[in-house]
């Protein structure tokens, strides 16, 4: 084969690699990163970190919403693979378990996701100025909604949002993901969750609402 046909077949490869459609994907199965969540009115910001592992459908996610004028700190342990989770407050040495949702697991690309498209994230046109990005969409329990955007290298998530009749719009926007967990235990509940009974609600509580229980607590009380 002279080097000219070589060419024509590297050619047609990588035409053909260029017209496949993205695939729903999942990502690394440990990684750690930062987050900011805000919902639709801008009553309810969060930023902090998580850390992920897929071997055993577990997250860690401490943050310090801002609800009013106040920021309170949380941590959370999320356990898709039991389907509860945990409000842990270190203050009191007190903890909280509820049931969850596990419809929606944030760190893949749901198989019945549809493609919406694909677009770089800053520029094109020099390497290293911007990142190639599939945006997904799809449906939740309760008339709910979700936008999902993923790199199209690694499958690293960059945004979801989600939508439901009774939260709204949440907007979530991760960063400075790294592959790896650095602290095992951090899949563990402290001992004092021991006794911690599950409260049962009428509908569980997916990722997203998790993630805003403290600012429905807050206005609870208020």
């Amino acid at each position: 084969m002279n080097f000219i046909s070589v060419l024509s077949c590297l050619g047609l490869a990588l035409t053909a690699a260029a017209a496949q459609s993205p695939k729903p994907c999942v990502s690394p199965e440990l990684m750690s990163g930062g987050f900011t969540l805000m919902d639709a009115g801008g009553l309810y910001m969060s930023t902090g970190t998580v850390s992920y592992d897929a071997i055993g459908q577990r997250m860690r996610v401490r943050n310090f919403p801002l609800v009013g004028n106040e920021t309170f700190p949380m941590d959370q342990l999320i356990l898709f693979n039991q389907k509860v989770y945990y409000e842990i407050d270190w203050s009191k040495l007190s903890c909280k378990k509820k049931a969850l949702d596990t419809t929606f697991i944030p760190m893949q690309v749901p198989s019945d996701a549809k493609l919406m498209g694909q677009v770089f994230m800053g520029s094109s046109s020099l390497w290293g100025m911007g990142v190639l990005t599939n945006t997904w969409y799809g449906e939740l329990p309760q008339n709910g909604q979700y936008s999902v955007v993923f790199t199209e290298i690694g499958c690293i998530p960059v945004t979801w949002s989600m939508y439901t009749p009774a939260s709204g719009w949440v907007a979530l926007s991760t960063f400075n993901w790294v592959l790896g967990n650095t602290n095992p235990m951090d899949y563990s509940p402290p001992f004092f969750c021991g006794k911690a009974e599950l409260e049962e609600n009428e509908t569980p509580d997916t990722f997203f609402t998790a993630l805003q229980s403290l600012a429905k607590q807050t206005k609870e009380q208020e």
